[in-house]
């Protein structure tokens, strides 16, 4: 259940519209790291923990938090959106070229489409899409995507104060800058606090690091003969995990195995030179057989 207050977390009041501002404003709210990703993707976060608590419970704090965020933004543009492009705007800018290139930067949607409100959408129209958000149910690699996500939202938030000397504007983006600010810190001390706890013993994720191929998971691989990537921090000494770095300078392939796929389907058309031999016709009985093969190999795997 999600209780509702009549205030905004914090003011959203601009001195004086600006429906050309506003058009750059939508990118905070529906951009790929805008406010409804955050909000999105903390609220998919905290529904999916298995983790009761104080995980589970500041996850939601956060992802509640992140909705008034929205509603501050949707406020806030609305209100700069205040005497949006009307009849006697578009006869000024017939009679004024300058003008009519500066209306030329806003977004007709606003008017058209919501009658001078917000829009789900990013700067440019294209409507939020839920395949911006990150929720895998691995608190240590959700809490990595979700440093990463408030870093590039405080980004465009920075981005965006720079673009109005509008002071209200910029007294509400200074608070969001504090919480983007202070939400990076939350998710890298949550995972220092799910080491401490023993959910993980690394701040890298490494499920099934016991099956990787050792040498792999501790060499810099370089692909350009005159590459100076060899100077980095990354390319030498030990890695976070305690291995010693290898450095592989013009890297060569570790295989001789070629990008090749079998012989295709010779009822799929596809043009094939026969050097792989001769195609098997795809069936229903063909798929039947395969995924009896299929049944039959896991068996024989789990016996041996």
């Amino acid at each position: 259940m999600f209780k509702h207050v009549d205030y905004l977390q914090f003011q959203a009041k601009p001195e004086k519209p600006d429906a050309f501002f506003a058009a750059k404003l939508q990118e905070l709210v529906g951009g790929q790291f805008g406010e409804m990703t955050v909000m999105m993707q903390y609220l998919w976060q905290g529904w999916s923990c298995r983790v009761p608590g104080k995980y589970k419970d500041m996850i939601m704090d956060i992802a509640t938090e992140e909705i008034g965020h929205v509603e501050m933004l949707t406020t806030m543009l609305a209100r700069l959106l205040e005497g949006g492009p009307a009849e006697a705007t578009e006869k000024a800018a017939a009679a004024n070229p300058v003008l009519a290139a500066v209306l030329g930067g806003q977004n007709p949607q606003h008017s058209i489409v919501t009658g001078g409100g917000p829009m789900p959408t990013n700067s440019q129209g294209v409507p939020w899409q839920a395949g911006y958000i990150v929720a895998s149910g691995n608190l240590l690699a959700d809490f990595r995507s979700n440093v990463a996500a408030e870093a590039q939202s405080r980004l465009q938030t920075s981005r965006v104060y720079n673009m109005t000397d509008d002071r209200g504007v910029k007294d509400m983006l200074q608070f969001n800058l504090a919480r983007d600010t202070y939400h990076q810190q939350q998710w890298l001390l949550g995972i220092e606090q799910l080491i401490e706890d023993g959910f993980t013993d690394s701040p890298i994720e490494q499920s099934n690091g016991d099956v990787e191929k050792d040498f792999a998971r501790r060499t810099f691989y370089s692909f350009d003969p005159e590459s100076q990537a060899a100077e980095g921090r990354w390319a030498r000494g030990e890695t976070l995990l305690g291995d010693k770095i290898e450095y592989v300078p013009d890297a060569q392939p570790l295989t001789d195995d070629k990008p090749l796929g079998p012989a295709p389907d010779p009822k799929l058309f596809v043009t094939y030179d026969g050097s792989q031999g001769k195609g098997k016709p795809g069936t229903g009985a063909g798929a039947h057989a395969q995924g009896m093969a299929n049944v039959v190999n896991k068996i024989k795997g789990a016996l041996d």
